[in-house]
């Protein structure tokens, strides 16, 4: 109906029931055409982000749930049977054999934190964005603890200020490389818990796969059975391990009965988990993850939205504090660069 049919029919209508009549003369969109602007408003999509890296340390460690200001991790050390002989009914006590002993460590809980400003008026035209970014804000969480969890300094950290600093977590990196994996000194300061983790040096040079059995040989043999002992090595590692072949030109660690014949899927029946976190300094790690590194969540993670913070704007503000240590350090060993 165009404008002066509008108008005709308005006139109609007002002289038959003798009253006031309103007349709408705005055209109506012309659907017959394609392009911006054609055919009503702006239909908004559901929101999303580029999928984040994550945490891949979660994969297999230790997880728990903890609550206070800091954690305590305590080992048990030491054999409870004589070491000279075991064996029979009779024991000598007080004798200050057998040699058990404990070693503690405690670390203090850390914090992330996020802002986020937000426009009010988007909120409400977007569909399901704030959803998308309260799961986003999650992973970018999760890869912030990943990064700090793999190479931040909690000692000094000038040069991981990135990373946390001595307000991070406790990275991989800073542990004492050593030709076998021992507890760190007992007790309850910060400088306390530095474990050494059994290192094998690739000597500055490509690696090998000689190199390779010889860090699989360095992680003791009663973790070889447990499930979740695995590699995590970086992107970078692995595809130098895809390029090693042997003399006729077939790859050196392609598994026999992989249906999809990938390579470096699996070293020696242990699955390879890219780390894109590890450090170029030590980029392979073989452990039982769920014996090697704990990490422990604070029960609470605060997420709130601070109305007003500027015109037109809400702020989402979110909180979320953790811990983490390696726990057993001869569960994991791990190669060095250099």
């Amino acid at each position: 109906m165009n404008i002066t049919e509008k108008i005709l029919d308005g006139i109609k209508k007002a002289i038959a029931e003798g009253g006031k009549v309103n007349i709408n003369l705005a055209e109506a969109s012309a659907l017959t055409g394609s392009g911006s602007g054609i055919g009503g408003r702006v239909f908004f999509d559901e929101a999303f982000s580029a999928l984040r890296r994550g945490n891949p340390f979660r994969l297999g460690a230790r997880q728990i749930m903890a609550s206070g200001s800091d954690v305590q991790f305590v080992a048990k050390t030491g054999n409870a049977t004589n070491q000279t002989n075991p064996w029979g009914y009779t024991f000598t006590p007080n004798s200050g054999t057998p040699s058990t002993d404990t070693s503690i460590w405690q670390l203090p809980v850390r914090v992330l934190t996020a802002q986020l400003p937000i426009r009010t008026a988007v909120l409400s035209d977007v569909n399901g964005l704030q959803e998308a970014l309260v799961k986003d804000l999650f992973l970018e969480f999760m890869t912030q603890e990943a990064a700090s969890m793999a190479i931040n300094d909690d000692q000094a950290g000038s040069t991981t200020t990135t990373t946390g600093g001595t307000d991070g977590l406790r990275g991989l990196d800073m542990y004492v490389s050593a030709s076998a994996s021992a507890y760190g000194s007992s007790g309850t300061a910060i400088t306390d818990g530095i474990h050494s983790i059994s290192t094998v040096s690739l000597g500055g040079v490509a690696i090998t796969y000689n190199k390779v059995t010889n860090i699989a040989n360095a992680l003791p043999p009663q973790y070889w059975s447990l499930p979740g002992t695995a590699w995590h090595m970086t992107p970078t590692m692995i595809q130098t391990l895809r390029q090693l072949k042997d003399s006729q030109g077939l790859p050196l660690f392609l598994e026999v009965g992989e249906a999809d014949g990938a390579a470096v899927g699996n070293i020696f029946g242990w699955p390879v988990i890219a780390n894109a976190f590890l450090s170029d300094d030590f980029p392979i790690y073989l452990a039982n993850w769920d014996e090697f590194l704990t990490i422990a969540d604070i029960e609470e993670m605060n997420i709130q939205m601070m109305e007003q913070t500027a015109p037109g704007f809400v702020t989402m503000f979110a909180e979320k504090r953790m811990v983490s240590s390696v726990r057993n350090p001869f569960a994991g060993v791990r190669a060095s660069a250099a």
